[in-house]
């Protein structure tokens, strides 16, 4: 099989809901986030043969997103750019196809992220169309209907962690350590400047002059102590609460995917081989535990096993899905919850630093290149749950 390298990777900081990134569109974004993957992989744009963005939450952005940050980008009108929507797994999934075109000999090079801004998600008037006739009609919020509901069982994303809590006996306690150890760690690692060098400033234009936007800003200062007070949010009597869930965010991400002649061919630096990708559906209600199977079957592609990996990025969409995703890996591989912590979401995870949905694939594989330069490490694995029952993982190769 053909090799498959990243030779750029950049992301956005990731706002909160509501917050600095409020009224910056998502292809904003994603056109913020692209520039500087090609600026990274010292890349012309018009070297790009394919744009591919994920991204969800498309109402309203206008025709075809990832066409327009291709164009905005300043990738030539010659080569294509769409979008797709995995859900969750969308700016992991354009990592996927990506490759899978320089495999098959469609692209050499190829422009792939995510991007998401849940703040500016509009609402939907879905009889509006052809009139209300009588009675009270309903406006219907495309973040939570498109983004966050399992349309299978009609009911939000944190029931489907509720069941694996249940599942798995994962306790309320257990929950909230785990949250308040990724709060603490994204703490750390924002004041010691980790993201620093993954993260490419996003300059907001306002009446009042410029900000420059370049530190996450999701990570809250909590323990213990306030977390237990959280009501839970999805179900009566429940253990997910705001405080053990990832949260509602903006932001983007943008890898450069290359083959080996285009490095040659363009004078390219590898920073990182794409070993191995898979992916796999569970149950949807219980979609949480996605990452298992597709984790499994990444492995078992590259004739590796779980040990082999140095760190890994899992996108923590809930405690409890995160911890049921231990459980199940424990079981696998027969590894224990302290190797796992030790080596997983070193710099705090999307319950501290959010989850731009659209992005949060792409994100993820951003963040674990960085951390493995930083760490002088040699492989990696990322992986994330996927809304409908769905996981997504990929292995990567650092090139020392």
């Amino acid at each position: 099989m053909k090799k498959i390298y990243i030779v750029g990777a950049k992301r956005t900081a990731i706002g909160t809901f509501g917050g600095t990134l409020k009224n910056v569109s998502a292809v904003q974004l994603g056109v913020q986030a692209s520039k500087a993957a090609l600026e990274d992989a010292s890349l012309s744009a018009e070297n790009v043969d394919e744009t591919i963005m994920g991204n969800i939450l498309s109402a309203g952005l206008g025709m075809g997103p990832g066409r327009q940050i291709s164009i905005y980008s300043g990738v030539p009108e010659e080569k294509p750019g769409y979008s797709v929507n995995m859900l969750c797994g969308s700016g992991m999934k354009t990592v996927m196809i990506g490759a899978t075109d320089i495999i098959m000999d469609e692209t050499e090079v190829v422009l792939a992220g995510g991007v998401e801004n849940m703040s500016m998600a509009p609402y939907l008037l879905p009889k509006g169309r052809f009139g209300y006739r009588l009675g009270n009609g309903e406006i219907v919020d495309h973040m939570v209907y498109d983004g966050l509901t399992d349309i299978f069982n009609n009911y939000h994303m944190g029931v489907t962690a509720e069941n694996l809590a249940e599942k798995y006996n994962i306790s309320r306690e257990e929950q909230d350590e785990f949250a308040l150890e990724s709060q603490n760690r994204a703490k750390k690692a924002i004041e010691n400047g980790k993201f620093k060098d993954e993260i490419t400033p996003v300059v907001i234009k306002t009446r009042k002059g410029e900000t420059v936007f370049d530190t996450d800003e999701h990570p809250r200062d909590t323990n213990l102590e306030k977390l237990a007070k959280l009501r839970p949010a999805f179900k009566k009597d429940g253990t997910v609460t705001a405080g053990n869930a990832s949260g509602i965010n903006d932001g983007a991400s943008s890898t450069i995917l290359t083959s080996e002649e285009a490095l040659d061919k363009y004078g390219l630096k590898p920073k990182a081989e794409l070993v191995a990708f898979a992916q796999a559906g569970v149950n949807p209600a219980y979609m949480g535990y996605g990452p298992v199977p597709a984790i499994k079957k990444v492995m078992e592609k590259a004739s590796m096993k779980i040990q082999d990996m140095e760190l890994i990025e899992l996108n923590e969409a809930f405690a409890a899905q995160s911890l049921a995703v231990f459980k199940g890996l424990e079981e696998e591989f027969g590894v224990t919850k302290d190797w796992l912590l030790e080596r997983t979401n070193v710099n705090g995870g999307a319950i501290a630093l959010g989850h731009p949905i659209g992005a949060s694939g792409n994100r993820i594989i951003v963040t674990l290149l960085y951390e493995m330069e930083k760490q002088d490490l040699e492989y990696g694995l990322a992986s994330l749950c996927i809304g409908g029952g769905m996981g997504t993982a990929v292995i990567i190769r650092r090139i020392k």
